[in-house]
């Protein structure tokens, strides 16, 4: 069913703050604080959550704690809990977590895939194979994740073959859900509105998601073409926590509580309570000690009201 303008009625908010989004603070978070902001987060109305990511420690030592917070966050009931798996030994290390979902992840571009993973996307595809069956047998639904689909910052544009060929590699080992990235935030909502209408075409059994930064302020434009492309899965990160190191100056991921305010206000529902979402980044900016990139947070909802000024003689 569709409403205003063609846009759904409805969309699945998954949050990925707790993992794209601290994985870029340089200051390490205590495990009980990821666990209580996971908490409060799976409270919040979104779909899911990102929790953590199983990449060995030694690269990403902020989620050295994997295990730790994956067996202590509360389980609740109705929303999905998912980790990042880069590889077979990360797959391996995340059966006894028992996530709801493995999200891969795999550059669509050479470049970036030999720059962030020492290997070409082919190669990277074909590790991601044994991670598949792996899965299967272990009964965890998979998400194939495309970052740079939506430009690179070695290659720029990516034709929408190559997005398509990537999409279809991974539909041949048996994915079924898809994770579309603007990695570096360079798209513009006439290319996402294509790239993802295309793919819904070619690939109509497939569940499309895309991952949004919001580095040069499109994040909402582009959600809004996505929208229009039928997209309904989005991922946010709370407060807009997250970076990425190829892109200079860089912000983060589309904040959460902007993504639900927008929907809110185009009447689109994602489930989610916004003032609950804001009472969370207020405890994330304390957290981390530093101002988050969210517009909402920053200056209030639409609809706050005022008191009016007192009436003031004009000068000039």
């Amino acid at each position: 069913m569709y409403g205003w303008g063609g846009l759904p009625e409805e969309v699945k908010i998954h949050e990925v703050g707790p993992r794209d989004g601290f994985q870029a603070e340089d200051e390490f978070i205590p495990s009980e604080e990821k666990v209580g902001i996971i908490d409060a987060l799976s409270r919040t109305g979104v779909a899911s959550v990102q929790v953590t990511s199983v990449v060995h420690p030694k690269a990403v030592p902020q989620l050295a704690d994997a295990e730790r917070v994956m067996a202590e966050i509360e389980r609740r009931p109705g929303v999905g809990f998912t980790v990042l798996v880069p590889n077979l030994r990360g797959a391996e290390r995340a059966v006894p977590m028992r996530a709801d979902a493995w999200e891969l992840m795999l550059s669509v571009t050479d470049s970036h895939s030999r720059s962030n993973a020492n290997r070409s996307t082919d190669e990277a595809l074909a590790s991601m194979e044994p991670v598949v069956e792996l899965a299967r047998e272990s009964g965890v639904e998979v998400t194939g994740g495309m970052a740079t689909a939506l430009g690179c910052p070695f290659e720029g544009r990516v034709p929408f073959e190559r997005v398509l060929y990537v999409a279809e590699a991974y539909h041949a080992t048996g994915v079924r859900r898809l994770s579309v990235a603007d990695t570096v935030g360079v798209a513009d909502p006439r290319l996402v509105y294509e790239t993802m209408s295309g793919l819904k075409e070619r690939l109509p059994d497939v569940e499309l998601g895309l991952h949004l930064h919001n580095t040069r302020g499109m994040a909402l434009a582009n959600v809004l073409a996505a929208l229009r492309a039928g997209v309904t899965s989005f991922d946010s990160s709370i407060g807009g926590l997250g970076g990425c190191p190829f892109a200079p100056g860089a912000t983060g991921n589309v904040s959460t509580e902007d993504l639900v305010h927008m929907l809110g206000l185009m009447g689109v529902r994602s489930g989610v309570d916004l003032d609950a979402a804001l009472a969370v980044a207020r405890e994330v900016r304390a957290m981390v000690g530093h101002p988050l990139e969210s517009a909402v947070l920053r200056a209030g909802k639409a609809g706050d009201l005022h008191e009016p000024p007192e009436s003031q003689v004009l000068r000039g």
